[in-house]
């Protein structure tokens, strides 16, 4: 057991730099899951609105999406290390200020500060994202992510606990002000790291010096490089009909296990676990590089059939295997697609790429949740047929995938190959190998 996790005890004791930049991931991620239970107390003790409550979801949402395009441009072009503790520094601001909502009238500013807190998040993850190739070596680099996925997992898990009990013991004020103290301590490690970083051009910052040229060139940038598109397509492809499956487990734990708040906690529990362990899987089961394309769409059509299944059981120990199954794929196809971006990605498009990353996944979630409650509220599918419906559409879309994507990078692997068989061709595109 030693022998299998001495990899990402060397990289966190021997790489200093990448030590900070993951504890602050950690620290801050805590700090999300920590805080957002109080904010839905917060909702629910002055209003008993649930379109309040659904509203606060809706506004992450959005304003993760619409502000993904220009935060992207932001870490391509200023200092990325410093964006980091500006956005850390501003969202300690926003927690401490939670404390100015204290009735009905004022429940507008958690709103408010709900979705100024999502634009920095909306910057501060793609800067974190580009700077893991940066503060590690090649070797170093699918190590750093898998460790970085498994802190999510187990982030996750206690997160949401600890915020619950915290929040009914301490009060919404405290646990806002545990959440900024958080921040601070996030933006302290990123202070103490070093993170080196490619600058744009003198040339490049003059063309891109309006924003909106910058973020074109970056969609631009995206459609004309394939080997870059690819990847990034994976995690919204998978949460077009994943998003729905995660959401229906609220609905499983309430009307099917009648378990409430329990069975909701162990079946998200069964999630954060198989997202922690499915990258380690993935790296021993295909450590080569070169066929991660291919088994994206594998983990669609596997996550989708484990849904399936969940559909058809009433039994939570089935389920609970069954949803922590799923998600060791989710979890594989995770890594995989970000180890694949921040490789074929150079420096000064890496933000942009990440950012659209995340635009695309953000859509591609509300959209699936939206079309799943629509289904239910009208009643036109039971909360088992309809998981086993998007279980199944999950599978066909890794069936398309392995007739599209795959075939395409097969293509593009096959000519590397060809490239590194002829010495004279050897380094035309050299920018373009997979390390």
């Amino acid at each position: 057991m030693l022998k299998k996790i001495q990899p990402y005890i060397d990289l966190v004791s021997q790489n200093h730099n990448y030590r900070r930049l993951w504890l602050s991931q950690v620290v801050s991620n805590f700090g999300d899951w920590f805080g957002l239970l109080a904010v839905y107390a917060l909702i629910t003790r002055y209003s008993d609105s649930e379109f309040l409550l659904g509203l606060i979801i809706v506004v992450k949402m959005l304003s993760l999406a619409f502000f993904s395009p220009l935060a992207g441009y932001i870490t391509d072009r200023f200092n990325r290390r410093r964006i980091m503790m500006i956005c850390d520094g501003l969202r300690a601001m926003l927690m401490v200020a939670m404390l100015l909502v204290v009735s009905y009238e004022t429940l507008w500013m958690a709103y408010v500060f709900t979705a100024l807190q999502m634009m920095l998040s909306a910057v501060f993850e793609p800067a974190k994202t580009s700077s893991i190739p940066n503060v590690t070596t090649k070797e170093e680099l699918v190590d750093a992510n898998v460790l970085s996925a498994a802190s999510w997992s187990v982030i996750f898990t206690l997160g949401m606990g600890i915020g619950g009990l915290a929040t009914a013991w301490l009060g919404t004020d405290l646990v806002f002000i545990l959440d900024a103290l958080s921040y601070i301590l996030s933006a302290w490690f990123i202070y103490r790291a070093v993170i080196p970083q490619e600058t744009m051009s003198k040339a490049e910052l003059k063309r891109t010096r309006n924003p909106f040229v910058g973020i074109k060139e970056g969609f631009q940038y995206l459609i004309n490089t394939r080997r870059v598109l690819r990847p990034t397509l994976a995690k919204g492809c998978f949460t077009m009909f994943l998003g729905a499956l995660t959401y229906m487990l609220i609905l499983v734990s309430e009307e099917i296990l009648l378990m409430g708040s329990v069975g909701l906690g162990l079946l998200y529990s069964a999630r954060g676990i198989g997202t922690g362990i499915g990258p380690i899987i993935g790296r021993r089961l295909f450590p080569d590089e070169a066929d991660w394309i291919r088994v994206m769409g594998l983990c669609m059509i596997f996550t989708g059939a484990m849904y399936v299944i969940v559909g058809l059981t009433t039994s939570l120990i089935l389920m609970l295997v069954f949803v922590l199954l799923a998600h060791t794929s989710s979890g594989a196809n995770w890594v995989m697609s970000t180890v694949l971006l921040q490789r074929r990605t150079p420096d000064t498009y890496r933000g942009r790429i990440f950012s659209t990353e995340w635009l695309l996944f953000t859509l591609a979630q509300s959209a699936s949740v939206l079309a799943a409650s629509a289904l239910l509220e009208n009643e036109i599918f039971s909360i088992q047929q309809l998981l086993m419906i998007f279980g199944v559409l999950l599978a066909g879309a890794g069936i398309i995938w392995g007739m599209t994507i795959t075939r395409q990078e097969h293509h593009y692997q096959r000519q590397l190959r060809q490239q590194r068989d002829v010495p004279e061709e050897a380094g035309i595109q050299s920018g373009h190998t997979i390390a």
